[in-house]
């Protein structure tokens, strides 16, 4: 019992740093970055598949980007903690040996995947939300070899879980103090903490915003290593008596939760925009409808305005107005007077008076009372003159409405005027044609009603016929 008590009290530090496999000797610190840098890719990979993307996305974004988180975690630790490679400047080479600056590794490696993944048209935040929790379980497991190292631990403890250190790895000043505050493993403990964190954040969150994720690792990782880092008391860099990694997590907690903050804050101005929008689109589709309607009303109205138009003329009467672009010329007066004349020479026929000669409700005429005489009166005209007389006058609309189209012209190039003005003339033509017809029935008709009647007998011819006999 007293020899397990002291077992339990601490926990023992590997006493080689390397790990033989066969033949084949592995360095520890080496083998626990591999180990990690294949966790998160294997653990990406799922969860960007769970995503709909393609998990080979991950694995040629992980190729480039661990090599240069490698190389920035290499020289973050060389710059930091330069005093170290003082005259073995070749020794800055030896990974193995240990020292590599996580945040130099993270800023290199975050970079790198970002620009690749931004090459290959993917969504960087959401890539980085992809790998959040991928990154502290990668931490933790590279954490393991600090501890085969022997390097990284903290202040003397006496804590039952203190680490015992060797004396050729205690710093000047600890000879005498056998175990210390385990700082890997309180660092491994904290990141695989804060994977599982933001696991159940994400699906407690599945519709936050891309990049918050990230985000909140950024800052949890900057929490933990601040007081983790404040336990160590091996040789560092100082700025104003402060270790510089404790100076980064400063940094990087600060920027973490102002990008949370300020994203927080455009995530509100964004809610508050996309009523505004809403309402917006749905004004403006309701007055492109409304003009739409309207034209479409026009439209309908333009195209119903000309048949409606043409039959109310048709109705009363009145001739089609011409069409936009046409020339329509009214037909002359002469035209006019010869379309209506023969209806005016037809029902003057019927009740024109009988002229000067002629007989009038079985009356003799004047001449007829001069005809006992044997003597014919001055103003008695010849049958034929009187039929030529009326000829000539009912000639003339006839001859006016033929020559009538010929005094309009049509315009030079329009073909429609010219047409218009063909249809003019066959119209006219008929009319005339129409017109010459009713004057001949008409001339006719005056013929057989200006015949002299003839003059009734007289008692003297009636005794003459009776003493021929």
């Amino acid at each position: 019992m007293p020899t397990v008590l002291p077992i339990l009290a601490s926990i023992p530090s590997p006493s080689d740093d390397a790990i033989e496999i066969g033949g084949l000797e592995l360095r520890a610190y080496g083998l626990a970055i591999a180990l990690g840098v294949i966790a998160a890719v294997w653990i990406s990979r799922r969860r960007w598949a769970a995503r709909g993307g393609d998990p080979d996305d991950i694995s040629r974004i992980a190729l480039w980007a661990v090599l240069a988180g490698l190389i920035g975690a290499r020289l973050y630790h060389v710059i930091t903690d330069h005093d170290r490679f003082e005259g073995r400047w070749l020794h800055a080479f030896a990974v193995w040996e240990g020292g590599l600056g996580i945040p130099g590794g993270l800023i290199a490696g975050v970079a790198t995947g970002a620009y690749l993944a931004h090459r290959r048209g993917l969504p960087v935040t959401q890539l980085l939300d992809v790998v959040a929790p991928a990154l502290p379980v990668a931490q933790a497991i590279g954490r393991l070899g600090n501890w085969f190292n022997q390097e990284l631990f903290g202040r003397p403890t006496d804590l039952p879980w203190g680490l015992e250190i060797d004396p050729a790895h205690r710093p000047a000043g600890y000879l005498n103090v056998t175990t210390f505050h385990p700082t890997f493993l309180y660092e491994a403990l904290w990141n695989l903490a804060l994977a599982g964190g933001l696991v159940l954040w994400e699906r407690h969150h599945p519709n936050s915003r891309p990049g918050r994720l990230f985000a909140l690792y950024v800052a949890g990782y900057a929490v933990g290593r601040a007081w983790v880092e404040a336990l160590r008391i091996d040789p560092a860099a100082r700025l104003f008596g402060v270790r510089w990694n404790i100076w980064m997590s400063i940094i990087a907690f600060v920027g973490a939760v102002g990008w949370l903050v300020f994203d927080s804050w455009r995530a509100r101005r964004d809610a508050e925009r996309e009523p505004s929008e809403a309402t917006e689109a749905t004004e403006a589709s309701e007055e492109v409808a409304a003009v739409t309607a309207s034209a479409d009303t026009a439209d309908v109205a333009a195209t119903d305005e000309p048949a409606t138009a043409a039959a109310d003329k048709s109705a009363t009467g009145e001739p089609e107005a011409p069409a936009a672009g046409e020339t329509h010329e009214e037909p002359a007066a002469g035209t006019t007077e010869s379309a209506e004349e023969p209806a005016a020479t037809d029902a003057g026929a019927s009740v024109d008076e009988p002229a000067t000669g002629e007989a009038s409700d079985g009356e003799p005429a004047a001449g007829g009372q001069a005809g006992t005489t044997g003597a014919a009166g001055p103003e008695a005209q010849p049958e034929g003159a009187e039929v030529g007389a009326e000829e000539a006058a009912t000639s003339e609309p006839a001859a006016d409405a033929a020559e009538q189209p010929d005094a309009t012209e049509p315009a030079a190039g329009d073909d429609t005027t010219e047409q218009a003005n063909t249809t003019d003339q066959a119209d006219t033509t008929d009319q005339a044609d129409t017109t010459e017809q009713a004057d001949t029935t008409d001339q006719a008709d005056t013929t057989d009603r200006t015949d002299p009647e003839p003059a009734p007998e007289t008692p003297a011819d009636t005794a003459d016929e009776e003493a021929a006999t």
